[in-house]
This record gives C-alpha cells, structure tokens and sequence, in this order.
C-alpha cells in the first residue's frame, strides 16, 4: 500500500466495508468531537471517549497499562480481536488512540485509512444502531517506553541541541503568534514559540483531501526537505500530544523510522517550564 514500511497497519474503507460482520475484528471510533458517533458511525462499531476514558482523570496523564485492559474488555474487546480505529478529521484522534494503544502494550491494532471523511466521501453506510457486547477478558502485551519521551529528557535534548524536533502544529503556533489551534481557547501555555531547532511540518500536510495518508515518497519528501531523515532521532510534539501522535505515526509506522518518540506533554508543558530556551 503506496510503498509504506509497514502498510499492514492500515485497512482501507472497501476491506472494512466488505468485514463488517467479521467477529475477528473490533471496529473502534475515537473522535475529537465526541458526540459524532451518537449522530452516526460505521456499523458495528464502537466508541471510546479519548477526553475521559483514555486519560487519568484528574490527573494530566493516561489510564495504566492495567486500566486500558479493564477498559477494552469492557467494551467488548478481547485480545484475539484485531482492533481497528477510525475517526474524523484525518484520523487525527484515532491516531493518538493507536499511538497510546502501542505504548500500553496492544499489539494487534490498525488504522482505516481515511477515517470517518473517506467512508462518508464514498457515500458507504452509516448507523445510530450500538452494538451490544458481552464483556471481555483483555491481555496487553508488554509496553514499549521507547514511544514517549518525558519532560526530563526533553530539557536536556533541547538544551543540547540533539536529536530532530518536530513540532507539527500551525505556522501561527510555531511563530509564536498563537498558542493553540483557533478555534480553541489562547490559555494553554505561558509563553508562546517553539522549541529551537524545531521544524515546522504541519501534521496535516501527510494527508490527502480525503484524510488518506499521502504516499511514501511524498511523505518522505514532505519531512526530508526539513531535514527530518530515518538516521535521526525524532522527536515529534504539538500542544497536547494528539496532532503529534498522527506525525509518529506516519514516521514510525508508515515510513518505518527505528527511532521516533511521541512528547505528549508537548507545549502545554514546554512553553509553561522554568527557565527553558525557546524560539519565536
């Protein structure tokens, strides 16, 4: 599929469509907008809150390895299933989904290419019906730390210099002139700008106008004219981790970088520390 390293993690909307009834598989929404999946989703499918049940609620921080399990069994999920998510908006919530569902230890778990805006480009059948699932029992494998990086080492890597930064929100938001995307509230960080020597490769740039992922040779393209190459360590980040999950997942997954490692705490953290260099 379009020369990706990896392209068994994607499926696209006619195999999905073609698959719906397939007990093997779980069928999983994650939205931005939660609601969506009320108003209509893919038939069979289910959905997972990623504000409330994918975080630590209060704390800023993710459900454990152990919650995530009780959570997939709950929904109906086993780990004979294969899960595959979609959502809206270029999968953008559906990849940080995957990219969380890796660092906990899911091992079987894919991506419908396209996402909710394809399927409905298609015109392919849409449902308020909720599927009914009896419980489950949900073994993780083990998780891989090699996917995060956490402020400590963050303020070193920068302090240094090393390594690729890839900050892939806005333009406006890398310059400084915005702290958020626009439509959000400006009261995120403390200062605005960018961690230095970042580059500036907006998430959205990897997808085509019906939210598949461009091909690997535009991809690579697309990064590598900012100096992003496989021989690096990347590190990629946005406001809040959830853009930047959808950049590792095109570096580390479709274009197969050995070493790429997602900043969830991103510049809500970054541009709120203490003493750090930042650029504008």
């Amino acid at each position: 599929m379009a020369n990706y390293a990896n392209p068994e993690v994607l499926v696209d909307t006619s195999w999905l469509e073609e698959n719906l009834n397939d007990e093997s598989i779980a069928i999983v929404e994650v939205d931005e907008d939660a609601s969506a999946y009320e108003k209509n989703h893919i038939p069979n499918a289910i959905s997972i809150n990623w504000e409330t049940e994918l975080h630590d609620l209060p704390r800023r921080d993710f459900v454990s390895a152990e919650q995530l399990a009780q959570l997939l069994g709950d929904k109906g999920i086993s780990s004979d299933q294969s899960i595959v998510l979609y959502g809206g908006n270029n999968n953008w919530f559906a990849t940080y989904a995957y990219w969380l569902f890796k660092y906990r230890g899911v091992d079987n778990v894919k991506l419908v290419n396209g996402g909710r805006k394809k399927w409905e480009l298609e015109s392919r059948l849409l449902t308020q019906d909720t599927p009914s699932r009896p419980a489950q029992t949900f073994q993780l494998g083990a998780e891989r730390p090699d996917l995060r990086i956490f402020r400590e080492e963050v303020i070193k890597r920068a302090a240094s210099g090393s390594g690729a930064w890839v900050d892939v929100r806005s333009p406006e938001e890398f310059r400084g002139e915005l702290l958020a995307p626009p439509h959000l509230p400006q009261e995120q960080a403390q200062v605005p700008g960018h961690i230095p020597g970042a580059s500036n490769v907006t998430w959205s740039k990897a997808a085509n106008d019906d939210g598949t992922f461009k091909s690997a040779d535009e991809l690579i393209s697309l990064y590598g004219a900012e100096g992003i190459t496989a021989d690096k360590d990347v590190v990629t980040y946005c406001r809040i981790g959830e853009r930047s999950s959808h950049s590792w997942f095109v570096l580390s997954e479709l274009l197969g970088f050995s070493n790429v490692k997602n900043y969830d705490g991103s510049w809500t953290e970054y541009g709120s520390l203490v003493g750090v260099p930042v650029e504008k």
